[in-house]
């Protein structure tokens, strides 16, 4: 995509944090305004691209936990993205293929890519259209609805979303409507930038991001564990991206870790 024309609707000069996400994350579906921001987060941030890794790592971990420990078999991964290698269906369905993920974001080149990513998939995931500042009408979508049972749990994944929403959005109250529409033994997995670590390169990156159709707003630690108010966050609670049930659990592995730099926090959370 990063030479081709934009489809009709995009305009390609308007930087955007999905296609920037993916420049990180090493894909090629990013116009060169999406490249350039990315670049210039970069100039002040230069672990971006490592950060942007390292979520979908602990996105690829929550998501094996939840099926072989929680026995979650259904997903609702909200602001997905564009589609990359180790996606929630492709993680689930190493374990069970009967999982059934329904994917919802709200950019038209995010929809078009996944609709065709996933069009050998149609048994077991749906895509669709919504945007989480609206979430019942993302719970109420017809498309989604006839994949996913609200009546059963489900996990509602929130990677590196939420911090899109401004404080006028309201984050909390949109999370706790999502959590007061789902079953009991429901599941929330969120990941949030934060500047109580690196602030300065935090603060500077996201100002990049003013400039593109989306902003990000920075939250405290506090301000992030008051998003799973409802939910019992599981061990090892709210903490930075490698600290969640990290695969290497060698030493020299931890100690390594704790040298890099991060403005991730992350958790998982249940619904009794």
């Amino acid at each position: 995509m990063a030479d081709d024309e934009p489809p009709p609707g995009i305009d390609a000069g308007i930087p955007n944090p999905a296609r920037m996400y993916n420049y990180f994350l090493g894909g090629k579906d990013n116009f060169a305004a999406d490249r350039e921001a990315a670049e210039r987060v970069m100039q002040v941030a230069p672990e971006a691209p490592a950060l942007a890794r390292r979520n979908r790592a602990f996105l690829r971990r929550a998501v094996r936990h939840l099926v072989a420990e929680a026995g979650i078999r259904q997903f609702v991964d909200i602001g997905t993205g564009l589609p990359t290698e180790g996606s929630v269906h492709e993680v689930a369905h190493e374990m069970d293929p009967g999982v059934r993920v329904a994917y919802v974001d709200n950019d038209p080149v995010v929809l078009a890519h996944s609709r065709a990513l996933l069009s050998g998939t149609a048994a077991a995931t749906v895509t669709v259209q919504g945007d989480l500042r609206r979430p019942e009408e993302i719970l109420a979508d017809p498309e989604l609805r006839s994949l996913i049972d609200l009546a059963e749990p489900v996990a509602i994944l929130l990677v590196a979303v939420v911090h899109f929403l401004s404080g006028d959005d309201k984050p909390a109250e949109l999370v706790a409507r999502l959590r007061e529409s789902v079953a009991p033994g429901s599941h929330l997995v969120l990941t949030h930038v934060t500047d109580e670590e690196r602030a300065g390169a935090a603060r500077d990156g996201a100002a990049v991001y003013q400039q593109a159709s989306s902003g990000i707003t920075l939250r405290s630690r506090e301000q992030i564990h008051e998003l799973f108010d409802g939910f019992q966050l599981i061990e090892p609670g709210l903490v930075p991206l490698d600290d969640w049930r990290p695969d290497d659990e060698n030493p020299l592995a931890r100690q390594a870790r704790r040298h890099l730099p991060t403005w991730f926090l992350c958790g998982v959370g249940h619904a009794p």
